[in-house]
């Protein structure tokens, strides 16, 4: 048999094919079983099923500038590597945590010599745009406008804050959001059956699988890690045992599961998107006298290791914003929290905000101290300049004799007389609305029946 002949070239490529294989059967199990098309794409059917602008793009090589934005694990980079197998177009990758502003240039600089004398397009893929830096963005811009490449840029912060806003106004955001607990099934049933994954070689018990798409909390890639970990663990390591294969499968079973994530750990970043979420939902259960709500939040930032302080501030705020007079003590509960994290700390001060957070919770509920300041204060920096009432100003000063009686009401039954302390043009009611719960609606029914019937008698100035 003739030999086969093969030319330099030939057997360089023949070499980075090898190399390329055995890069991809080392890879983690969420890089093996990689679909290379939308039709092995799961979940996100707002963003890239039938009839969306992303898809329609995708399938007819049509592609503009877009920001994928989403978690962790929301398949942000696996459509960028659908696009680079489906495209015409040359597909190109920089890091956005090692590359620098030359990287961007010299692949700025081959797009366009590739487009200038092939007409070829070249797709820059960016993972964690958000991480790039000012000039780095900037580096982008006129390369976005003038369509010298398509931009596809992927991460996990909300990229109207993080991104430029030249760059973001020449591009689509798409968001992508947490996987459904079935999309994260089908990832692990395909896992279990591809030739490039387990190859049907394990079986997957179902309080096992219940467990991974609850561990992974939306997450493809999570379930995926917790599937290939779980698997180490579930092959026998008994000398002579047959490796785990389609005709004598290994049984995945909880306890492996369990053993593969010794703790669970909900997605949260102290600067970005999920803590604000968390906090927001927080504080809007606490508002909406929700004490379990307002504890399961509570618990999730305490087990992400949230500054103690950073909630002891919020309650301390919500304690007068949302509460007020309401509930006096309310204030007084969230200082003695906010002290118990300066003095005690972790892990004890839990207690303490849990204390306080079911305290806000149940407390009768007032926006009139936030409301009524607020509205003073629009009216102080947009309302016209009003005199303080002659009676009311200080005495101490010369022709202070003339100014109209004062009347003391220490010199009147319960120590209040009928007096106008608010300058022209404003009334009783113009800024404080009381709410019609706790000690404040009782505060104000106690005060009505105690004015009635007094007479506006003189007091002294």
């Amino acid at each position: 048999m003739r030999p086969t002949c093969r030319t330099i070239n030939d057997m360089d490529s023949f070499f980075d094919d090898i190399d390329r294989e055995q890069r991809r059967a080392s890879a983690p199990l969420a890089v093996r079983v990689r679909p290379e098309s939308l039709d092995g794409f799961v979940g996100q059917d707002q963003a890239v099923g039938p009839g969306s602008w992303l898809r329609s793009a995708i399938e007819h090589d049509a592609l503009s500038s877009v920001i994928l934005y989403g978690p962790a694990g929301t398949g942000k980079t696996t459509l960028a590597h659908i696009v680079a197998h489906t495209t015409n177009a040359e597909f190109v990758e920089v890091s956005a945590i090692t590359g620098t502003v030359k990287d961007l240039r010299r692949e700025i600089d081959a797009a366009e010599r590739r487009l200038l004398s092939y007409g070829r397009r070249t797709i820059l893929f960016v993972d964690e745009i958000h991480r790039f830096n000012r000039s780095q963005q900037d580096a982008l811009l006129h390369a976005v406008e003038d369509r010298i490449v398509v931009l596809v840029g992927a991460t996990t912060e909300n990229p109207y804050f993080e991104v430029n806003s030249a760059l973001l106004s020449r591009s689509r955001v798409v968001e992508l959001t947490a996987l459904g607990d079935d999309d994260v099934s089908r990832l692990l049933d395909r896992a279990l059956a591809s030739a490039e994954g387990l190859d049907g070689a394990y079986v997957l018990d179902g309080d096992a699988r219940s467990a991974i798409v609850t561990l992974a909390g939306g997450d493809g890639r999570a379930s995926l890690t917790s599937l290939e970990l779980a698997a180490q663990l579930a092959a026998p390591t008994s000398p002579g045992a047959p490796a785990p294969s389609r005709e004598h499968p290994a049984r995945i079973t909880l306890a492996q599961v369990e053993e593969a994530n010794p703790r669970r750990g909900l997605s949260y970043d102290k600067a970005g998107d999920m803590h604000y979420d968390v906090i927001s939902a927080f504080i809007k259960s606490m508002r909406g006298s929700d004490p379990d709500a307002a504890l399961y939040w509570l618990a999730r930032m305490i087990d992400a290791g949230e500054d103690p302080k950073f909630i002891a501030r919020r309650i301390f705020i919500l304690a007068s914003e949302d509460i007020g007079n309401a509930d006096p003590n309310a204030l007084l509960v969230a200082e003695a929290a906010f002290k118990a994290t300066e003095v005690i700390g972790y892990p004890e001060c839990r207690i303490n905000l849990a204390q306080a957070v079911i305290y806000m919770a149940l407390a009768p509920k007032s926006n009139a101290a936030e409301a009524g300041i607020d509205a003073a204060l629009a009216e102080v920096r947009s309302g016209p300049r009003r005199e303080v009432p002659s009676y009311l100003r200080d005495r101490h000063r010369p022709g202070s004799e003339a100014y109209g009686p004062y009347r003391y009401p220490h010199d009147y039954p319960l120590g209040w007389v009928a007096q106008r302390y608010l300058p022209d043009g404003l009334d009783a009611g113009a800024f404080y609305h009381p709410g019609p719960r706790g000690w404040e609606a009782w505060r104000i029914e106690a005060t009505a029946r105690d004015r009635s019937g007094l007479g506006d008698e003189e007091g002294k100035e």
